[in-house]
């Protein structure tokens, strides 16, 4: 039980890397800097302080971003490949109890695919939020989730699985609206 709640807390983890990709990242390492967390082996650095620094700089530059539009351009070129990254590192911090094989499968098909699809799935929303003006409203509400679901789940980590089987039904929920409106 204990491994499926790990692999449950990387991929939510991962799937937040789509609202914001840095954020999760400096949520993880304060949480295991002050020893609320343990990462596996190999991975403790996230916690350290040229880590934190460096993430909690990547996380203001992005937040900042993406309240400038012109800006967020050029953000966007780097954003999917930098969460799925994202997504892969959150995942396999969580999961080292396991052959290498199936932890890096697991870290890259899982994590790098959830953080993928929350990021395309933000984007297509972004897309339509700018048209529609909505734009500060929804880097709020990312800024809001990216924050917020990483503390819930390391405070209670049960809603790690409770977002894992949420998360799929909101994508397919945006997708499907997206798709709704272009047609």
């Amino acid at each position: 039980m204990e491994t499926i709640l790990a692999i449950c807390i990387g991929l939510a983890l991962s799937a937040t890397v789509g609202f914001r990709i840095f954020t999760p990242l400096l949520i993880t390492g304060i949480f295991t800097r002050i020893d609320w967390i343990t990462l596996s082996d190999g991975f403790n650095w996230i916690g350290s302080t040229p880590a934190l620094i460096a993430f909690g700089v990547a996380t203001l530059i992005e937040v900042a971003v993406n309240y400038i539009p012109a800006v967020g351009s050029f953000m966007k070129v780097l954003a999917t490949p930098l969460a799925a990254i994202a997504g892969i590192l959150l995942t396999a911090s969580f999961i080292g109890d396991m052959n290498p094989l199936l932890e890096w499968s697991i870290a890259i098909i899982g994590g790098g695919g959830v953080a993928t699809a929350s990021h395309t799935a933000i984007t297509a929303v972004k897309g339509f939020s700018e048209t529609a003006f909505l734009s500060p409203f929804v880097a709020v509400l990312e800024d809001v989730t990216a924050t917020a679901v990483p503390i819930a789940i390391f405070l209670l980590p049960f809603l790690a699985i409770v977002f894992v089987i949420l998360l799929p039904l909101l994508i397919i929920f945006l997708y499907r609206k997206e798709t709704l409106r272009r047609t």
